[in-house]
């Protein structure tokens, strides 16, 4: 994955929430994702655009 692709503005990370729970999310650059922990999903970033659809979000098992 090319690094500067999943890059995002951090102001804009400091407004998104996630939209199922309306939590925080946390920004894992590596992964290129936005995680919510709360209803345990990860949202993709792609070409450096948040992806907030549920219906893409990944879900994270135990």
């Amino acid at each position: 994955m090319d690094v500067n692709a999943s890059k995002v503005d951090p102001k804009l990370l400091e407004l998104l929430v996630c939209p199922l729970t309306k939590g925080r999310l946390s920004y894992h650059a590596d992964a290129g994702e936005l995680v919510s922990e709360k209803a345990r999903l990860a949202y993709p970033i792609r070409d450096g655009v948040p992806i907030m659809l549920i219906s893409e979000a990944r879900k994270i098992e135990d």
